[in-house]
């Protein structure tokens, strides 16, 4: 079980793979960290599963703010990582401002999305001595404009522009760097290319870790489910059943 973000780097050369998972709520965490998930993260993927948003764009750092507190409550031992929404880090003195205001809120760990057009911003995050997650890849924050979620890295351009990005994320700081619905040659090869933990979702096996919605693990988000999620039980049912069980009762 991770419990430092210093550990990061042995667990890429060493093993085993890195196990991350969401979390927005205290019980959540507190059972996950319990569990001995090595990461947690305060994903603006909350605007979906938690709030009922279309998508992560309308979440803001209040909402941040908000369910990391929470989650930090919760947390004894797994590093916190948690996300910059949408336009909070549109220039760099912007992005450390409120970097810094997740990390007073509880997390360990700060990531926002983009590559090579990201690395100003991610070198003074990491100058003020935070860690720094990358995501590249499918980003959720730009699916509006690019009209859903697609599999990423199908030409040989775009394919060589995900190594760069990777490539710059390391050079300006990133301790690891999120995967996301990249093909799984791609992925492995970055996972080759660079010397920090990728973490893989949707993105294949050949990556240092996996990280998956929580929400998408229980089974407890019917309404969606992406094609790489295989939950491991049925908590909507469940609920559902439970739901309806106490309804009888009250009734009979």
């Amino acid at each position: 079980m991770l419990t430092d973000l210093s550990e990061l780097q042995a667990r890429k050369s060493s093993g085993p793979p890195l196990a991350m998972l969401t979390a927005y709520d205290y019980p959540t965490a507190r059972l996950l960290d319990e569990a001995g998930v090595d990461l947690l993260l305060v994903g603006d993927s909350l605007g979906m599963v938690m709030l009922g948003l279309p998508d992560t764009v309308g979440v803001t750092m209040a909402d941040m703010l908000h369910h990391l507190r929470a989650v930090r409550r919760g947390v004894r031992r797994a590093p916190v990582v948690a996300d910059l929404p949408y336009h909070s880090y549109l220039l760099p003195g912007q992005a450390l401002h409120n970097a810094r205001r997740l990390m007073r809120a509880g997390a360990d760990a700060v990531k926002l999305e983009g590559g090579v057009e990201m690395a100003d911003r991610v070198r003074v995050i990491c100058a003020d001595g935070i860690p720094f997650v990358g995501h590249i890849g499918m980003l959720p924050q730009h699916v509006r404009e690019e009209g859903g979620y697609k599999k990423k890295g199908r030409s040989e351009k775009a394919a060589r522009q995900l190594v760069e990005d990777a490539q710059a994320l390391q050079a300006a700081g990133a301790c690891a760097i999120v995967l996301e619905s990249i093909l799984p040659a791609v992925a492995s090869e970055i996972t080759r290319a660079v010397s920090v933990p990728t973490i893989g979702i949707g993105s294949g096996k050949d990556t240092d870790g996996q990280v998956l919605v929580t929400h998408d693990l229980l089974g407890s988000f019917p309404w969606f489910r992406p094609p790489f999620a295989k939950p491991e039980t049925n908590v909507a049912a469940a609920t559902t059943a439970a739901a309806r069980a106490f309804i009888d009762a009250v009734r009979r």
